[in-house]
């Protein structure tokens, strides 16, 4: 695992990507809905009743739709460091005003807040939800740690992120030592970090989805349109030669079936719990004892 100093993400970058993408997002945006509507049915098998309900890089406010209507009764929060986003969750949460209004989604709010850095209170939170955040990130343990604070004892994070395999087709067919999508994180690292920041009893699965296009201009197109543009610091910084492209697409059509062309997509699920700590803030060992009755 690369070093916690290590900068791999342009995080200007990232912003940019999704600022420039807001206002359109919820139509481009077909495969992080299809991830959340697959997080929420996990939800199924955890039972919970959070008061308090964070959504950790909400962007235009899908999953908060979702949670609000599972948990009528909790007060929601998203947060998300791009302006743009949190203006386009704020119309949808005004729409939903008018029109469900038994939704209550007057009880949600909107904060800009960087994950690594949230500007919330120690043991706040019941549930934090984070749908595809993490690979978006220079490094996870920062963000963990910081879900780890505010979370409540017996608080559960939830969340999803794309892992090593998604888009090897796209990596391989450049094959020039520039990044062309962003560093995805081996689901057993992940489990390691939620361990080594804190959390109990990780659950970690994984799945993998197979999309088609009829080009790869079409799969790039639908990666611009939803904010999945590569944000590496490695990344290419001018454009491409006619010669590369035309090797990208050579090495896509010995892919293709039916004239459709592949694109790999490995989703990662995870769970874990913020169990009673171990440790005071300084470092020192808790010891509890019971009594037990006479």
């Amino acid at each position: 695992m690369a070093a916690p100093d290590a900068r791999f993400v342009d995080a200007r970058q990232v912003r940019r990507n999704f600022s420039r993408v807001a206002a359109g997002y919820e139509n481009a945006s077909f495969l992080t809905r299809e991830v959340d509507r697959r997080m929420l049915d996990r939800l199924d098998y955890v039972r919970i009743e959070p008061q308090r309900i964070l959504d950790l890089g909400c962007a235009s406010g899908a999953s908060l739709n979702a949670l609000r209507e599972r948990y009528r009764d909790a007060q929601l929060i998203g947060a998300d460091f791009t302006l743009p986003m949190l203006r386009a969750a704020q119309r949808e949460k005004s729409f939903l005003s008018r029109m469900l209004p038994f939704l209550r989604p007057q009880s949600t709010a909107l904060v800009a807040a960087d994950a690594e850095a949230q500007p919330f209170a120690r043991a706040q939170f019941g549930l934090v939800w984070s749908n595809l955040l993490l690979h978006w990130l220079n490094e996870p343990r920062p963000t963990l740690r910081e879900v780890h604070r505010t979370l409540e004892v017996g608080g559960l994070f939830m969340f999803s992120t794309f892992g090593p395999d998604t888009l090897r087709e796209l990596r391989q067919a450049f094959g020039d030592g520039d990044a062309h999508t962003q560093r995805f994180t081996d689901m057993h690292d992940i489990g390691d970090m939620l361990v080594e920041c804190g959390f109990a009893d990780p659950v970690m699965d994984m799945e993998v989805l197979t999309l088609t296009y009829a080009s790869v201009d079409d799969l790039l197109s639908e990666l611009r349109a939803a904010g999945e543009s590569c944000a590496m610091t490695a990344r290419r910084k001018g454009l491409a030669g006619r010669a590369l492209w035309q090797q990208v697409r050579d090495a896509y059509a010995r892919l293709a079936d039916e004239g459709r062309i592949p694109a790999t997509v490995e989703v990662i699920y995870g769970h874990a719990w913020k169990g009673e700590p171990k440790k005071t803030d300084d470092g020192r060992a808790i010891v509890r004892f019971e009594r037990r009755p006479k």
